[in-house]
C-alpha cells in the first residue's frame, strides 16, 4: 500500500513509535527511526526492519528538544529516500508533580519534546509534501489531549496544544493532498509501563494485578490496555487512500476513557 513512500517516526526506538515504524515498513514504506537508547538494540531494530520488510531504514539520533536537529533530521530523511511522505510525531516524555512543586525545567522540557518538536518537524516537512501534492501527518497525542488528570500540568497542556496544532495544519494543507490527524491513546501496554508496575505495587501495597486494574486502568471502562499494534494499525489506515478525507481529526483509541 505504501511502496515508494517514506516515513519518519519520532520517538520510535521502542513502544508505540517502533510499532508504527514497523507497521509502515510492512506496507512497503522506507522509514527513519529516531530516539534514544542502547546503540546495539537500536541497530538491531533498524536492521531487522530492513531484513523483515525489504525496505530501507535509517536511524537519526536527533534530540527532540533541539529545533535545528529536528529540521536536519527531516532533511536527512528526504535526502536518503528522495522524499518524506509520512511524518509521525510520536516522541514524548512525562513528569508528575503538583503545580506548585512542578520544576520549571521539567515544564520547559515537556513542552519542547511533546509539543514544540512536532511544530518544528511539521514546519520542515510540509514544503516537500506540498510540492508532491501528497502527505500524511500524524501526531501521537493522548486521552490527555481531551481530558485532564491532576499533577500532569505540562503533559496535559502539551497534548491539548498538539491537538490544536494538528487542526491548524490540517486547514492549511487541505488543498494539497495532505492530511493531518491526531491519534489519542489511553493507557497502552509498553515496556515502559510494564517496568513501572512492580515498583508501584510495592509502594502502594497492592498486587500487580490490582495496580493494572485499579490504578493504571481506573479511567478505561474496558479495563484493558490498548496495544501498540492497535495504535499502529490506526496510523496505517490514516496513511491509506481510504482515509484521504479524514483530516483535522482527533481519533480516540482509549477503551472508552474519554466517553465518560
Amino acid at each position: 500500500m505504501l511502496k515508494g513512500k517514506s516515513a519518519l517516526v519520532t520517538g520510535s526506538t521502542s513502544g508505540i513509535g517502533l510499532a508504527i515504524a514497523r507497521a509502515l515498513a510492512a506496507q512497503g514504506a522506507n522509514v527513519t527511526i529516531n530516539g534514544f537508547g542502547d546503540k546495539a538494540s537500536i541497530e538491531k531494530e533498524r536492521n531487522g526492519i530492513e531484513k523483515e520488510f525489504a525496505v530501507k531504514a535509517i536511524y537519526s539520533g536527533a534530540d527532540m528538544s533541539k529545533p535545528a536537529e529536528i529540521a536536519d533530521m527531516v532533511h536527512a530523511s528526504e535526502k536518503a529516500f528522495g522524499s518524506l511522505d509520512i511524518l509521525v510525531s510520536n516522541a514524548g516524555i512525562q513528569y508528575v508533580a503538583p503545580i506548585e512543586e512542578f520544576p520549571i525545567e521539567k515544564w520547559n522540557q515537556i513542552i519542547a519534546i511533546n509539543l514544540s518538536a512536532a511544530f518544528h518537524a511539521i514546519r520542515a516537512a510540509v514544503p516537500g509534501m506540498k510540492s508532491r501534492k501528497w502527505g500524511r501527518i500524524i501526531c501521537t497525542a493522548s486521552a490527555h489531549s481531551l481530558v485532564a488528570s491532576p499533577f500532569k500540568c505540562a503533559y496535559v497542556t502539551a497534548k491539548h496544544g498538539l491537538a490544536g496544532l494538528t487542526k491548524t495544519v490540517a486547514l492549511e494543507v487541505a488543498t494539497f493532498g495532505i492530511t493531518a490527524n491526531c491519534i489519542s491513546p489511553g493507557y497502552v501496554w509498553t515496556p515502559l509501563v510494564e517496568k513501572q508496575i512492580p515498583d508501584t505495587a510495592k509502594a502502594r501495597g497492592l498486587t500487580e494485578e490490582q495496580v493494572k486494574r485499579d490504578v493504571l486502568l481506573a479511567a478505561q471502562p474496558t479495563k484493558e490496555f490498548v496495544t501498540v499494534d492497535e495504535v499502529a494499525d490506526l496510523a496505517v489506515y490514516l496513511c491509506s487512500d481510504a482515509a484521504k478525507s479524514i483530516t483535522g481529526a482527533n481519533l480516540s483509541i482509549d477503551g472508552g476513557w474519554t466517553a465518560e
